[in-house]
């Protein structure tokens, strides 16, 4: 009788525990969402943001609000998410900036590793390494070779200090050997602006930003960031592939969750997101930013993030870079 009661005792305690998990993977959502957008309206952040608001929204059945909380290249944002109830009802956008550099370049509150559930990847774009017209060179064997015999006489814009283009390039020309001057500028359409100006002469930054003046003929892009070459820019080939093997530079974006964020929701979210971005209009919509899907498992977006701090903190410290 007594070991009788021990066992109904046990089970009654083991229900009791699971209890809560089986509450939370019924019961979620029982609210609306928020998807915090560390960026302003209109960029490609947002953009993201909002498609995932808007379809998780629908496949949830509840409402999904993108709520844009701007400032300090993305970390504030991402601060606010870092703080929120961990029960799947906030959630944010987070991307190369505010996860792999900004933690090396600048103090922030948040550590991306202790801080954060990955959710999944969402999108990404390859770095586009754009000259003006005027330079003598169609591809990256040609600007090296140009660049070594004018060592210090060339220079390419970034959008500042310990951006992804200025750290970007600085990993390029670690790797080519070449000698070109950095002129950092406040954002990326007046660095663009003057490249197409012919008042500087390359520009390493996200294809996003480059497909408009590539199309118009005010520059001229040799080559991409991405490992593959970019479905968005076919004929354009890959650094990798001009010599520079498993060399990467591209822009990402994924959806976070609060760290405690019990692992049936984030595994549900999951499925969410895949299941939404692998949907014909995902594809068309996120083609037309020049981007790519890449979804992933939480776990593989969680190593990816880690693989990208080390790259970039790396990167960080062998330029010197600082926050202007």
């Amino acid at each position: 009788m007594a070991t009788r009661f021990r066992v109904a005792a046990a089970s009654l305690v083991a229900l009791v525990v699971a209890a809560p998990t089986l509450v939370t993977a019924q019961a979620y959502p029982s609210k609306p969402l928020r998807i915090i957008v560390p960026f302003p309206p209109g960029a490609a952040t947002d953009i993201t943001g909002r498609y995932v608001a808007q379809k998780l929204g629908e496949s949830l059945g509840q409402q999904a609000i993108a709520d844009n909380r701007p400032g300090a290249n993305g970390t504030i944002g991402l601060e606010l998410a870092a703080k929120a109830p961990a029960d799947g009802h906030t959630l944010a956008i987070g991307q190369t900036g505010n996860l792999a550099i900004s933690p090396s370049l600048t103090k922030v509150s948040y550590d991306p590793g202790r801080d954060f559930a990955p959710v999944s990847l969402l999108i990404a774009s390859p770095h586009a390494l754009a000259v003006h017209p005027s330079l003598p060179v169609h591809s990256l064997k040609e600007l090296v070779a140009l660049a070594r015999a004018r060592p210090g006489q060339l220079n390419y814009a970034s959008t500042g200090s310990g951006s992804g283009g200025h750290l970007g390039m600085e990993l390029l020309k670690k790797a080519t050997r070449a000698d070109i001057v950095h002129v950092p500028y406040k954002g990326g359409t007046p660095g663009l602006t003057d490249l197409a100006a012919g008042h500087v002469a390359m520009m390493f930054t996200s294809a996003l930003s480059t497909a408009a003046f590539q199309k118009s003929g005010r520059v001229r892009v040799i080559a991409v960031g991405s490992l593959q070459r970019s479905p968005s820019m076919p004929e354009v080939p890959t650094i990798a592939e001009s010599g520079y093997p498993n060399f990467e530079v591209i822009s990402w974006w994924g959806l976070l969750a609060p760290a405690a964020t019990p692992k049936d929701i984030v595994a549900r979210l999951n499925a969410e997101v895949t299941k939404m971005m692998s949907a014909p209009d995902a594809r068309d919509r996120i083609a037309a930013l020049g981007a790519d899907i890449v979804t992933t498992t939480p776990e593989k977006f969680g190593a990816y993030i880690r693989s990208e701090q080390a790259k970039w903190g790396q990167a960080i410290r062998d330029s010197g870079a600082r926050v202007d």
